[in-house]
């Protein structure tokens, strides 16, 4: 418990205080935002400095690492410990850190070219096929179950050649989800910390009742998405409207990437439809947008992603950024419920 409190913490701190430092930084370098022109209610955010998904990657990294040393032990007195990097969790920093290279990438790109086109779709496309198809080598001889999941295996094992097609699917649409929901001041900051607050508690109640479903490396997965709440909240203190730094493709590709490995890495695959259900919704508008326009010359929304749609209804940014945390908060409410309600009928149960 005091390892999920000190990577979070720390994470927090990192963030919070290197995040202004980020800002002078961009500023003086002209790295800012480039906004489409058809989003009139956003222009005001052009030249607004990004990236900033560094600095989340950076202190959410720094703060895993970190919470790995221990000073003082009871019955030891002081001294240098250092607890052991379970394999597992590094498979969900290298997510997190691989998509946002990717994400990075493409921020330099439009920086480069000074306007809204980064890298090209197959470029971005093959850049996270990249980083997924090695998380899915590393997850199978890491010994991830194969099986598939809600929140405790169905008795359905895909394989490895089907498992790693999940985790292709799994990797790709959730970057891209959360991609296409980082369109408002602070709503994928807050929302994400929403999410990955939900993993903080699951992964640390499997490895409290391995019985339930044991997940080797547990709470070390559990230490990482904490640094990755700490790292998200302290980020939102200037993300939030009107933000005052933007996260950038860096940011919501690591963010996507850490939510989907945490959620394959705890085998709650199916259960994250549900607790990333925010991310689902705004994907799916866009699929809907897409489909309806080029199979029949008509649009579902007045503009996609959905956050959009609401923005042209005539809705203030910060009532669509609220009441779209609001909506994230309960499907994670109703996640977590689930994966509870589970735990007291499963075989892990100490109740009566």
């Amino acid at each position: 418990m005091i390892s999920l409190l000190f990577s979070s913490a720390v994470a927090f701190v990192l963030v919070i205080f290197l995040t202004p430092v980020a800002i002078r930084y961009l500023r003086r370098r002209d790295i800012g935002q480039f906004i489409q022109a058809e989003v009139e209610g956003h222009l005001h955010k052009q030249g607004v400095p990004t990236m900033g998904g560094v600095v989340i990657v950076g202190g959410a990294s720094a703060a895993y690492f970190l919470a790995h040393f221990k000073f003082f032990t009871v019955g030891e007195g002081f001294g240098l410990f250092l607890h052991p990097v379970h394999e597992k969790a590094l498979l969900a920093l290298f997510a997190f850190v691989g998509m946002a290279a990717i994400g990075l990438a493409d921020d330099y790109t439009k920086y480069a070219r000074k306007r809204n086109e980064g890298l090209s779709k197959r470029w971005k496309f093959l850049g996270q096929l990249t980083v997924s198809a090695i998380f899915a080598w590393g997850a199978t001889a890491a010994g991830v179950s194969t099986q598939l999941s809600f929140a405790r295996p169905l008795g359905i094992d895909l394989g490895p050649i089907l498992f790693f097609v999940l985790v292709l699917f799994m990797l790709t649409a959730t970057t891209n989800g959360v991609n296409f929901t980082d369109g408002l001041d602070g709503l994928v900051a807050g929302s994400s910390a929403l999410v990955m607050g939900a993993y903080v508690l699951i992964a640390f109640w499997q490895s409290r009742y391995p019985a339930f479903y044991q997940v080797d490396g547990a709470l070390d997965i559990a230490v990482f998405a904490a640094a990755v709440l700490g790292a998200a909240l302290a980020f939102l203190w200037w993300n939030a409207a009107p933000a005052k730094i933007i996260m950038g493709d860096t940011g919501s590709h690591a963010i996507g990437g850490a939510m989907a490995a945490v959620a394959l890495l705890t085998n709650t695959q199916l259960l994250f439809v549900i607790i990333g259900g925010l991310y689902v919704m705004e994907t799916v508008s866009v699929i809907m947008q897409v489909v309806s326009f080029r199979g029949f010359g008509r649009r579902v929304f007045l503009m996609a992603p959905i956050h959009h749609h609401f923005e042209l209804k005539g809705w203030p940014e910060t009532t669509v950024i609220i009441r779209f945390w609001i909506l994230s908060g309960i499907m994670v409410a109703m996640g977590v419920g689930l994966f509870y309600a589970d735990w007291v009928a499963g075989p892990g149960s100490t109740l009566p």
